[in-house]
């Protein structure tokens, strides 16, 4: 039987309350559904296997209705269904003459399996369902997890164990776990998962070749039934690593060809297949550079490949230099993506979307948002967020980063004008473009809770539900997954709400402050180290010396990265008066007693807020304490566990930093706590 920390939010724990659940039963007793719903779609078998848990009862699925109340499944017609397309739903009750009918309508097989789940967790929350119309859809078309697995069973950035997919450079003979991930995922909304590393090794690069196709579509066919679809990431050489080419020019007619046949070969096989996620001239990754190509060389001639099967190109901006000379400050790695793409607006093919990360540099705790955002205004383009927690805090830290995702969101890029905000160019609609959406990087492995901490399931819930409707709160997406994880005990909906919505927060104030970024050990970026990328060719620095810190950014004297934004954002900061305090020292460099507009000089404000950083993740885990008794042993142990490695490594951050600048700064705390 699966533990509490496998199910994830998929509880369906029993309802005591007799009233509650007898109204519950009173529905969902009986199922009707029409003749083209079968009664063992994914859609049906999770309902059934829902009501045996929570109500204790086995729907009967009929034709007709058989009790005078019931409840009723079907696709939607004319148009409604014009309205719902494939993905939406309707979920609504309407009175009868001697009962209630609840009336579950969508748009297609994928919206019956959305509009489940939400049901589902209306009963989950015990909502009422006698006087309900709720109409969802989606907001965005594509809503992808990229795995950042290797077939050899590692993940990259993964911190939850092994693979689920591969072992020893196979795929897994037994697919149970990933049909259970299949279910985690269509829970919120998942359609698409790229199912390999962006970094495609050998062993890898061979899965679009025909002798490793049929156990790819193993895979293919178990995400299928929940609606979503594969996609694989390819290597840019497979022309001449699996192909027997001399090369890999996106321009040489043999290499398009190559392509051309093989996106055949792999829609025979995968008749739903995705496309390709690409990631290339990155990180000395392969790709057109080679051969004085551009990105929408290389993109352009996968997207006819593709174009005959409906498939499409997902080519990712995280290209720069990474190999600059660290004396050399006009080199700026913020700057790169920008100048590499938006060149090119307009060029790509209709079935390419770029691939562009929340901000210009990776995944930090703090960074502005990519001025790609409202840049390029004639290309596809999907956000991508990182659910594992590669920057910030590796899973063994709780850093519930939802809201940080809505800043990003609600930014005004103010491309045309006020209330141009980024989810309006994640959803297509600022542009107008074809396709759109979102792709993180997913947090999942083999353990038994399938995030390694128990608390860290939330970032997965939460990007799901979030990248369906920008506009739910990170309040409400919390409480939702509270209840569905731990049960609707008040306190214990109270606290761990408390516990995530601060811990973003938490976790910036004892790490790095003020926007800067980094200051993290190179290569397996877990815990602190100030200098370790500052003479690295990774090219991200802070520039500290005796005198200031951060990094010149503006027109006048700086890289000039502050006009890559529209205006008045640009603006904004470019100068050091308005820049907001939190982003100060990505844009400018300032003296360590320059004042903050919190009235603070920037060496209190680091001092202050990694004391208080260091008492607030001491407080995550007194509060988690409060919880002990109203959580089960098996989740509530392993999560204290994980809070007090968190206490002790917030300490170690805050000495570290606290230590660095007062040593380099030669600036005393003005409320002389013990700094090293």
């Amino acid at each position: 039987m699966a533990s509490k920390a496998y199910k994830a939010w998929l509880q369906y724990e029993r309802i005591e309350q007799v009233g509650i659940r007898n109204a519950y039963i009173k529905l969902l007793g009986n199922v009707v559904l029409p003749s083209e719903i079968s009664e063992y779609s994914p859609a049906l078998r999770e309902l059934k296997d829902a009501c045996r848990s929570m109500l204790g009862i086995e729907p009967l699925a009929s034709e007709r209705p058989s009790n005078p109340s019931y409840t009723k499944f079907g696709y939607a017609t004319g148009s409604e269904r014009e309205q719902l397309r494939d993905e939406g739903y309707r979920i609504h009750s309407v009175p009868t003459d001697a009962g209630t009918c609840l009336s579950l309508v969508a748009g297609g097989p994928s919206g019956l399996i959305y509009g489940v789940f939400h049901l589902l967790r209306l009963i989950g929350s015990q909502a009422s369902l006698s006087d309900i119309d709720i109409r969802e859809k989606p907001a965005s078309e594509l809503r992808m997890l990229n795995q950042w697995d290797n077939a050899d069973g590692s993940i990259e950035r993964g911190y939850a164990g092994q693979s689920i997919f591969y072992y020893n450079d196979q795929i897994a003979s037994r697919l149970d776990r990933v049909r259970d991930y299949a279910r985690l995922a269509a829970s919120v909304g998942i359609n698409g998962i790229a199912i390999n590393n962006v970094n495609v090794h050998k062993a890898e690069t061979a899965f679009i070749t025909e002798s490793l196709l049929p156990e790819v579509s193993r895979v293919a066919d178990v995400f299928r039934s929940y609606g979503i679809r594969l996609f694989l990431s390819v290597n840019f050489a497979a022309p001449i690593q699996v192909g027997g080419l001399a090369t890999a020019d996106p321009l040489d007619p043999g290499v398009c060809q190559w392509w051309k046949q093989t996106a055949k070969t792999i829609y025979d096989f995968i008749p739903d297949f995705g496309g390709f996620l690409v990631k290339a001239d990155s990180e000395h990754r392969p790709g057109p550079f080679t051969y004085g190509r551009d990105h929408a060389d290389g993109a352009n001639m996968l997207a006819d490949a593709l174009a005959p099967h409906r498939g499409i190109v997902i080519w990712r901006c995280f290209v720069y230099n990474c190999m600059q000379d660290w004396r050399d400050r006009s080199t700026d790695r913020a700057r790169a993506a920008y100048d590499h793409f938006t060149p090119l607006d307009g060029k790509f093919k209709d079935n390419v979307i770029l691939q562009i990360k929340n901000g210009p540099m990776d995944f930090q705790v703090r960074e502005p948002v990519s001025p790609l955002f409202g840049a390029m205004t004639r290309t596809n383009q999907v956000m991508e967020f990182q659910v594992t927690q590669e920057y910030t805090g590796q899973q063994r830290h709780l850093c519930y980063l939802v809201p940080q995702w809505k800043e990003v969101l609600e930014f005004d890029t103010h491309a045309k004008g006020s209330g141009s905000l980024v989810k309006r160019v994640a959803d297509g609609s600022l542009f107008g473009t074809k396709h759109s959406g979102y792709a993180a990087v997913s947090n999942i492995g083999d353990d038994d809770n399938w995030t390694g901490h128990t608390l860290a399931q939330a970032n997965l819930y939460g990007y799901g539900r979030l990248i369906w409707n920008p506009d739910l709160s990170a309040e409400r997406i919390a409480d939702e997954w509270i209840r569905q994880t731990f049960g609707n005990e008040e306190r214990v909906v109270s606290v761990i709400s408390r516990m995530l919505m601060g811990s973003w927060r938490t976790y910036e104030n004892y790490t790095a402050p003020l926007g800067v970024g980094w200051m993290v050990a190179p290569n397996h970026h877990y815990g602190p180290d100030v200098d370790g990328y500052e003479y690295s060719r990774w090219g991200t620095y802070h520039f500290a010396d005796r005198d200031g810190i951060g990094v010149d950014r503006t027109t006048g004297t700086g890289t000039g990265y502050s006009a890559q934004y529209h205006a008045p954002n640009s603006a904004v900061y470019n100068d050091v008066t308005t820049c907001p305090d939190e982003l100060l020292l990505f844009f400018h460099h300032v003296p360590y007693t320059h004042r903050l507009h919190s009235g603070l000089t920037v060496i209190q404000h680091i001092y202050d807020t990694h004391f208080e950083g260091a008492e607030q993740a001491n407080g995550l885990l007194k509060q988690w304490s409060e919880l002990e008794g109203l959580i089960d042993s098996a989740r509530f142990g392993p999560v204290r566990e994980r809070l007090r490695e968190q206490a002790e490594h917030a300490k170690h951050w805050r000495d570290v930093i606290n230590t660095y600048f007062y040593r380099k700064s030669g600036v005393p705390d003005e409320k002389g706590r013990t700094i090293y």
